[in-house]
């Protein structure tokens, strides 16, 4: 038991004199941002399946580069870019049935597997974190950040968000309506390039907060909450970011009140929580609509569609 559940105000005060803690928080916050951001269009586009392939990679691509005496990050980071452009320049062609997509996936893990397994065993007694690099990359290890890193993290999870606030309106466009946006002279194409490349940049920030198998949740469970929550694209976008912000605020906040507990695990508890609080009040609010001998629920979602265009253009 830590000082901020015996006392929580004054172990609120002192919290942040802990330097790990307050890397994790500036870190943290800039890549909730910038996975808030990023997750909405991800759901909005259905793309939700290419956050799951880039965990895979996000996994394989970190060890292999400590495995050849590299940083991690720069394993992580190209492998995850690398993977987007694969994706971006596939795009509709990508016709792999499930089977294929499953044998893929679990050649990627065993890859993986075997750059850890040489990563262990090359560079055992090095003083490295040998034995738990596996599980750093798997659950995350916002914790262990050092200030350059954090610094680091935190500028380019920034420069994501800024990217995200320049391409926002035609990439919303683009996504609720393609072939209207291309006729518009809407570079849809490109768009998808910039886009991928971004959701790679944020899988690798993810995966160094909440881990390679946990980053899904980050990208897709506010963004879902927020898109329940309001029909408004705009509006649900920045209600996206604020959602993984608070998520990660209190996730590292409960790790540093209960120790047993980890950062990724709180984190992602949170955010799971606030979606099933948005299906719950959706889900209600609908009843009660519904109680009500509401009749004009059928057009709805071609109402909010009109309003997204009319936001989008």
């Amino acid at each position: 038991m830590t000082v901020l559940v015996a006392n929580p105000f004054i172990g609120g005060l002192h919290m942040l004199d802990h330097p790990f803690l307050r890397y994790a928080f500036a870190a943290g916050t800039c890549i909730a941002l910038a996975s808030g951001l990023i997750g909405y269009f991800v759901v909005l586009r259905s793309q939700v399946f290419t956050g799951d392939a880039l965990s895979h990679v996000a996994f394989t691509g970190s060890l292999a580069a400590l495995a050849l005496g590299l940083d991690l990050r720069v394993g992580l980071y190209g492998a995850c870019i690398g993977f987007a452009l694969l994706l971006a320049f596939l795009g509709r062609r990508a016709n792999a049935d499930d089977t294929v997509i499953g044998t893929v996936f679990a050649w990627i893990l065993g890859i993986g597997a075997l750059f850890l397994s040489i990563y262990t065993t090359t560079r055992s007694g090095s003083g490295g974190f040998t034995g738990n690099a596996g599980v750093n990359v798997l659950f995350g290890s916002i914790f262990g950040l050092s200030s350059g890193q954090a610094l680091t993290d935190a500028v380019v999870a920034l420069a994501v968000v800024l990217a995200v606030v320049f391409i926002g309106r035609p990439l919303l466009f683009a996504s609720l309506d393609e072939a209207v946006a291309s006729a518009r002279g809407v570079p849809v194409r490109w768009l998808d390039y910039i886009f991928l490349v971004l959701v790679g940049i944020t899988a690798g920030e993810a995966t160094q907060a909440v881990g390679a198998l946990l980053l899904l949740g980050l990208l897709a469970a506010p963004a879902g909450a927020a898109q329940r929550l309001t029909p408004r694209p705009f509006a649900a976008l920045w209600l996206s970011a604020a959602i993984a912000v608070v998520s990660v605020w209190v996730g590292l906040t409960l790790a540093y009140a209960f120790p047993r507990i980890p950062p990724s695990f709180g984190i992602l508890s949170v955010a799971t929580a606030c979606y099933l609080l948005s299906f719950l009040v959706t889900t209600g609010a609908r009843r009660v609509v519904d109680r009500g001998g509401a009749s004009r629920r059928g057009p709805g979602n071609r109402r909010n569609l009109v309003i997204s265009h009319g936001e989008a253009s």
